[in-house]
């Protein structure tokens, strides 16, 4: 057996040896330890293994001699251990950052304007150091692809986005109608916008892409492979600058997400809930949908949205999109058009 293992966990060399001791010699007293320490005074390593909750120490007997035991290794070294497991988990994490960020750095230095990452791995590490880089915007397409994803949406939010708005990065999203159908990605999504984030939908998306300050993209090579994914980093090119365009056509054409609603409009005062039910028939969802993501009946939610029609005089679900529009009750304010 190794002798100075547990100086791994921090301990010193000779409480170390006194440990180990202790665990096979229990109530020794300090004398014993003497010639193990080779006149090395044990008093103040007995001392520290007590203080440290790996001894504890009896009280002095007639003689006054005081003899200790070893705490159980299971409770007094099992949190030591799981300490410095954590620590080199972030270590073994630094290291692929730095490693990524060093081959980044080497491949923009020589001017290669696109890089080819190969595994799940590498793709997440990169996806997270580029925004965890970012100093003034994050953009990214997110489609309802039912591939296993490198990174889910759902763990994108927990590891960066409070950083990133810490940060006040501007992060601006594009996701699926159909992230919508589904009650937690909507409580999700909503979380976002709560968080100041811009999110826009849309019916479909070509690719999945991140785009950070305008000077980094990634997008897988193949969106719809099963297999080893693989991604392309791609650097300041015409080729950055047409994802870039790719990215502000889908965003702009979509329908902001705000299920909070805007102001109360002086027309009518809409209730919250009113507001959430016509947000969400605004950016498409059917009555179902609705239903699903706000925990209502289906007859409840088509029973609003008549009484609503009614109170504002409108014939259709277009009238009430286009009043809704008008009134202020959807995202962007008052529409100004002319009547259908």
């Amino acid at each position: 057996m190794d002798a100075s293992l547990l100086t791994l966990l921090g301990l010193g060399p000779e409480e170390d040896a006194v440990y180990r001791m202790l665990v096979d010699r229990p109530d020794s007293e300090r004398g014993v330890f003497e010639a193990l320490l080779n006149g090395t005074a044990a008093s103040p390593v007995l001392d520290s293994l007590v203080e440290r909750g790996l001894a504890s120490a009896d009280r002095p007997d007639a003689d006054g001699v005081v003899r200790y035991r070893a705490a159980s290794p299971v409770l007094a070294l099992g949190p030591l251990l799981e300490s410095r497991r954590s620590a080199l988990h972030r270590v073994e994490s630094l290291v692929g950052d730095l490693a990524e960020r060093h081959r980044s750095a080497q491949l923009y230095g020589a001017g290669a304007p696109v890089e080819v990452l190969s595994g799940p791995a590498a793709i997440r590490r990169r996806l997270l150091t580029m925004q965890r880089q970012a100093r003034t915007e994050v953009c990214t397409l997110v489609p309802a692809r039912h591939v296993p994803p490198v990174l889910s949406f759902a763990d994108n939010h927990e590891e960066v986005d409070a950083e990133l708005t810490d940060r006040g990065v501007n992060v601006r999203t594009v996701v699926e109608r159909e992230w919508l159908e589904d009650p937690q990605a909507a409580h999700l999504l909503a979380s976002c916008v709560a968080q100041g984030q811009q999110i826009s939908v849309t019916e479909k998306l070509p690719i999945k892409l991140a785009i950070v300050d305008r000077r980094i993209a990634l997008l897988p090579l193949d969106p719809e492979r099963e297999t080893e994914p693989v991604a392309l980093v791609v650097h300041r090119t015409g080729l950055l600058t047409a994802l870039v365009s790719l990215f502000e056509q889908h965003f702009e054409r979509g329908r902001r997400l705000n299920l909070a609603g805007a102001e109360e409009s002086a027309e009518h005062e809409l209730e919250a809930i009113d507001r959430q039910i016509v947000a969400l028939l605004h950016i498409g969802l059917t009555d179902a949908a609705i239903a699903r993501q706000l925990g209502m009946g289906h007859r409840t939610v088509q029973r609003r949205l008549h009484t609503l029609m009614d109170e504002v005089g409108a014939a259709t679900r277009f009238q009430l999109g286009w009043h809704a529009a008008r009134a202020g009750w959807l995202p962007g304010g008052a529409d100004n058009s002319a009547e259908p």
